[in-house]
């Protein structure tokens, strides 16, 4: 067999492969968008059908007929946007100085970081809530965004760290030597330079909010309550409403997809960033 013969072989397996995998990470969510356009009498049919026999959305509609999962989503979104903004305004020049003007102590500040991210969330539940409930912020959207920025300064650190570490030192000098001062330079030079790993980040981040279920449950009762909560209330004692928990679920999904989305050239441009070096 000839070389391009074997080339066109490998092409072919590493493509089916490839979209094997794909599709093991798809299918479990086309069957939830299956289930949750089913009709109600067709959701608990057994044997169960993959593909519903009419197509039906009163199970969107059910969900959004209330004004529960509305007010979930927009709470959910609040506090994701507001986590994520603030994470990057205090990860992002911290990594950079801790990266590019390594001292003793900014190791030791990476390395903390990186331990608290080792510490599991429940161990903080009872500490947080403790503390919100003194200062009065107990199921307030403030109150949650600081218990998710809490754990999302340390991911976004992390992050921007391992980005930093790819920046070339020479670009600040030449912006110093243009007269810049060290904000300018950060500011005007590397923070554009940065925008691919800036974007990955802030996805990493939202994504962290957005799914946050634990501090959510602690932290909030009504006002606040996010949609994860929300929709784990599908599950009563009344049994487990498949139709309209599937719907709030495909629902729930569609911001994190559209943020992939628009965000994509970023993300590959930043999984490449530092990958080659002149």
């Amino acid at each position: 067999m000839t070389d391009v013969g074997q080339r066109d072989i490998g092409k072919v397996l590493i493509n089916a492969f490839a979209l094997l995998l794909v599709l093991s990470y798809a299918l479990p969510y086309v069957y939830l968008l299956m289930t949750s356009l089913k009709p109600a009498a067709d959701v608990q049919q057994i044997p169960p059908q993959f593909f519903p026999e009419t197509f039906s959305l009163e199970n969107f509609r059910e969900v959004l007929g209330t004004a529960t999962l509305p007010k979930a989503f927009l709470n959910s979104l609040i506090v994701a946007v507001l986590t994520t903004l603030l994470s990057l305004a205090l990860a992002v020049p911290a990594a950079y100085v801790a990266t590019q003007y390594r001292r003793p102590l900014t190791v030791v500040f990476l390395l903390f970081a990186l331990i608290t991210r080792m510490v599991p969330a429940v161990s903080l539940g009872v500490p947080l809530f403790q503390l919100l409930k003194s200062v009065g912020l107990l199921d307030t959207t403030t109150g949650l965004v600081l218990a998710h920025t809490s754990t999302a300064v340390p991911l976004a650190l992390l992050l921007m760290a391992a980005f930093f570490e790819g920046v070339p030192k020479e670009l600040e000098e030449a912006a110093r030597m243009d007269g810049c001062t060290r904000f300018q330079a950060f500011v005007k030079v590397i923070l554009p330079v940065m925008k691919s790993g800036i974007a990955i980040t802030a996805l990493f981040s939202f994504i962290a909010s957005w799914n946050e279920f634990l501090y959510a449950l602690l932290l909030t009762s009504e006002n606040a309550k996010t949609a994860p909560i929300v929709i784990a209330e599908y599950n009563s004692v009344y049994g487990l409403a498949w139709g309209p928990m599937t719907a709030a679920a495909v629902l729930y999904s569609l911001p994190v997809i559209i943020v992939t989305l628009v965000l994509q050239k970023q993300i590959i441009g930043g999984l490449t960033f530092g990958a080659v070096k002149g």
